[in-house]
């Protein structure tokens, strides 16, 4: 099914479903197309809320880590969000660690998959090249493990993000951002119970970074999907959706 995007007030999102609240945190290129499979599956028995980021929207002196993370305490106000569990993908998952730091008594269990936070070879960390569709294309491809699964579809709104010099200056911003946000020495502090979800040929946070956020983080488990990149939900979604199915099931 696609996903109905609402509006209410300065946010837009995707909320399917009822039950415990799933609160799924998209990537600096991430589409909602990404978590088709997640909400299809687990809106059957959880609220599925999907927040749309202002990667691309927010003024340029704000754009960074810090000001996604109060953007998603907001949205999570507005909404009178409670016990819920967040699913991080790439730079989701590190706004999604920064939130659960400052707001540990709203997050009852953390899913962390390609996060960002300690390590990421990324193609947001230097001015995206503009007007060329190949280089996006081939950037795109890069973030699996089998080229395929980049659609056309995803390509073209990738091409098109990268044609707006003002978005291209949010996504370098915010991509530097995250780069200089590490979060090594704060890792310990997380309470909840934490999965990690790694593609096992991830090549823009290699296996070695989940292995260290497994170290760092108390509470924490981590599991490899083989033949799998960077975004682990797209490439093998229902692997994904059981490996994370049985950890929210379980209890902690």
């Amino acid at each position: 099914m696609s996903l109905l995007v609402k509006e209410e007030g300065d946010f837009k999102f995707v909320d399917e479903g009822q039950g415990p609240v799933l609160i799924l945190l998209h990537g600096l290129f991430g589409a909602l197309s990404n978590w088709e499979g997640v909400v299809n599956h687990y809106s059957k028995h959880f609220r599925v809320i999907i927040p749309m980021l202002p990667i691309y929207e927010m003024p340029i002196k704000e754009a960074g880590l810090p000001g996604l993370r109060e953007f998603v305490e907001s949205f999570v106000a507005t909404k009178k969000l409670e016990n819920m569990i967040i699913i991080g993908n790439s730079l989701g998952g590190h706004v999604g660690i920064l939130y659960t730091l400052a707001n540990p008594e709203k997050v009852s269990k953390l899913v962390l998959t390609g996060s960002s936070g300690l390590f990421e070879n990324s193609m947001g960390g230097s001015y995206p090249r503009r007007g060329s569709y190949d280089y996006i294309q081939e950037r795109v491809a890069y973030t699996f493990y089998d080229p395929k699964v980049a659609s056309k579809e995803l390509i073209d709104e990738v091409f098109e993000t990268t044609r707006s010099i003002p978005k291209c200056m949010r996504i370098v911003a915010i991509a530097k951002s995250a780069q200089r946000n590490n979060l090594a020495l704060e890792l310990a502090d997380i309470k909840a119970p934490t999965l990690l979800v790694w593609g096992l040929n991830d090549t823009i946070t290699p296996p070695m970074v989940g292995h260290e956020f497994n170290r760092l983080i108390p509470n924490s488990e981590l599991k490899f999907i083989d033949k799998c990149c960077h975004a682990p939900m797209m490439e093998h979604p229902q692997k994904f959706n059981e490996i994370v199915g049985d950890f929210l099931t379980r209890k902690s």
